[in-house]
C-alpha cells in the first residue's frame, strides 16, 4: 500500500539560498527582501557570501497535498538488455519525500514499496537532498537504498554533490565556528539555518549519512550529457577534468577546514552563469573542457530563470507553473530544479529530453 498524502508546510516556505549571479543580474521581478535592501544597485560587493538571503519567498500555499502514486507506471524499456539501460535524471528534492516517491514511481523506477523496479536504467539525482523539506534524512536513505538495489538489479542509482549537502556536513562539522566568509566572518550554522536547515534532518543525521555525502562527485558525463548540480562555471577552478574536479572536492572534504569547506560550499552556491546573453559561451566553455554536448543542472528554480517569481506579500498566490525541464543558453543547457519548495513541481526525466 502506498503512504498516505502528508500536507505540505504552511506558507512563508524559506527562500532559495542566497547566491551571486554569474550571468548578471537578479531578474527584476524578484528585486524584493533582503537582497533589495541591501544592493540596491543591483551588484553585490566582491567576495559576497551565500549568508545573505537574496532572493525572495514564494509561498506554497496551506493545503495543497501531494499524494504518493498508488500504481507506478510501467517499468523503464531497457535500451540493451545486455548492456546499459536508459538514463534518467533528478532535479533538487530538498527534503520533500513523498514527492520524490510519485515522481519516481510515474516513471515506473519504483514499485508501490519504494523499492528499485527499473532493472539497468541509470539514474543520476543532481544533489541538494536536505534543507526546506520536511524529511532530507528520509531523502538520502531512500537514495542509498535504490543506489543498492539498482546495482544488484544491473543497473544504477548514484548522485551529485549539492550545495545544501555541503552546507549540512559544514554545519554538522564546524557549527560556530567563525569562518573567513570574504565579507566578514560567517559561520556554517548559521547559514544551514538562514538557507532552510531542519533540525529534525540534524538531530537524525548519522555517520555513515556524512560519509556517503563526503563521496559525492561534483560532475559526471553520461551520453554527452555533463551532469552537474550548479549553473556555474566555479567548476573550472577545481580542475581541468572531471576526474580532477571530483578528486579536488574529495580531498577537501578529507582535510577538514573550515575556511576550505566555506570557499567549496560558497562557488557551489554561485548560480545564473548560463542565463544571460554570454549564457552560451559559458556552457561551451565547460563542455570544451570536461567533454559533453550539453549541461544539464540543477540548483537554480526554474521559475527564476525564467523570472516567473511570486510576491514575498503573498498577493501571488498562484504560484509558478512548471511543466518540466527548461532547455536555454542556445539549447546547451538544461534545468532540472522545478522548484518543489515554492509549489512547483519535482522533475524526473529521461534523457534525452523527447527521446
Amino acid at each position: 500500500m502506498a503512504p498516505p498524502a502528508v500536507p505540505l508546510p504552511p506558507r512563508g516556505v524559506r527562500d532559495p539560498d542566497g547566491a551571486p549571479a554569474e550571468g548578471g543580474r537578479i531578474p527584476a521581478p524578484s528585486r524584493s527582501g533582503a537582497f533589495a535592501a541591501a544592493f540596491a544597485d543591483e551588484e553585490e560587493p566582491e567576495g559576497y557570501t551565500p549568508t545573505q538571503r537574496d532572493l525572495p519567498v514564494i509561498n506554497r500555499g496551506d493545503t495543497l497535498q501531494v499524494p504518493v502514486a498508488a500504481e507506478p507506471g510501467p517499468a523503464p524499456a531497457a535500451d540493451d538488455p545486455e548492456g546499459l539501460g536508459p538514463l534518467y535524471v533528478v532535479g533538487d528534492v530538498h527534503g520533500y519525500l513523498d514527492e520524490l516517491l510519485a515522481a519516481l514511481g510515474e516513471q515506473g523506477l519504483i514499485d508501490t514499496e519504494g523499492d528499485w523496479a527499473a532493472g539497468n536504467t541509470r539514474l543520476w539525482f543532481l544533489g541538494d537532498f536536505t534543507d526546506r523539506g520536511p524529511d532530507g534524512i528520509g531523502v538520502i536513505d531512500l537514495v542509498m537504498r535504490l543506489s543498492a538495489q539498482a546495482a544488484a538489479a544491473g543497473g544504477y542509482c548514484k548522485a551529485l554533490m549539492g550545495n545544501h549537502e555541503l552546507l549540512l556536513i559544514g554545519a554538522k562539522r564546524f557549527g560556530d565556528t567563525p569562518v573567513n566568509s570574504g565579507a566578514g566572518t560567517a559561520t556554517f550554522q548559521a547559514a544551514w539555518l538562514l538557507n532552510g536547515g531542519q533540525k529534525t534532518d540534524m538531530d537524525r543525521l548519522q555517520d555513515h549519512h556524512l560519509q556517503w555525502m563526503s563521496r559525492l562527485d561534483a560532475m559526471e558525463e553520461e551520453d554527452g550529457h555533463l551532469l552537474l548540480h550548479s549553473d556555474t562555471t566555479a567548476y573550472l577552478d577545481f580542475g581541468s577534468s572531471i576526474e580532477e574536479v571530483n578528486d579536488t572536492v574529495r580531498e577537501a572534504l578529507t582535510r577538514n577546514d573550515a575556511d576550505e569547506c566555506w570557499d567549496l560550499f560558497r562557488k557551489f552556491t554561485k548560480r545564473f552563469a548560463f542565463r544571460d546573453d554570454s549564457g552560451a559561451g559559458a556552457v561551451r566553455e565547460l563542455l570544451g573542457t570536461y567533454g559533453g554536448a550539453r549541461v544539464v543542472h540543477g540548483h537554480s528554480p526554474i521559475p527564476y530563470l525564467l523570472g516567473e517569481v511570486g510576491s514575498e506579500d503573498g498577493e501571488d498566490s498562484a504560484g509558478p507553473t512548471v511543466e518540466g525541464p527548461h532547455v536555454y543558453a542556445e539549447g546547451l543547457a538544461i534545468a532540472m530544479d522545478g522548484g518543489v519548495t515554492m509549489a512547483g513541481k519535482l522533475l524526473v526525466r529521461r534523457l534525452p529530453l523527447g527521446g
